[in-house]
């Protein structure tokens, strides 16, 4: 079983970067494809982006291509959550997510809430206007 936790939020203000990490713990995390989804107030959490078990295959929310990359660091049991060009719509607390994924799934990256067992506790983001 595999714990993450969260970090990097804050508060920024529009157009600028933050990059959000999460560290896992135990000596499997390579075996996991990762995730990061987000819940703004009175809203429902959604896809932000994921990356496969490889490291070969991403996918993000249309909103979010070309600001954020998300990418990971087997080494250091690390997924990171690159975020540029920071708008005020991308407030949310954001939770790392994980699935451990066979072989056969080493390049698919999953969208869906229901693809991860495991998640953070999340970490806050606020972009001011």
């Amino acid at each position: 079983q595999v714990q993450l936790v969260e970090s990097g939020g804050g508060l920024v203000q529009a157009g600028g970067s933050l990059r959000l990490s999460c560290a896992a713990s135990g000596p499997t995390f390579s075996m996991y494809g990762m995730a990061w989804f987000r819940q703004a107030p009175g809203k429902e959490r959604e896809f932000v982006a994921a990356l496969s078990r490889s490291g070969e295959s991403t996918t993000y929310q249309d909103s979010v291509k070309g600001r954020f990359t998300i990418s990971r660091d087997n080494a250091e049991n690390t997924v990171y959550l690159q975020m540029n060009s920071l708008e005020p719509e991308d407030t949310a607390v954001y939770y790392c997510a994980a699935r451990e994924s066979l072989l056969v799934e080493r390049n698919r990256a999953y969208t869906g809430q229901s693809d991860y067992a495991y998640w953070g506790q999340g970490t806050q983001v606020t972009v001011s206007s």
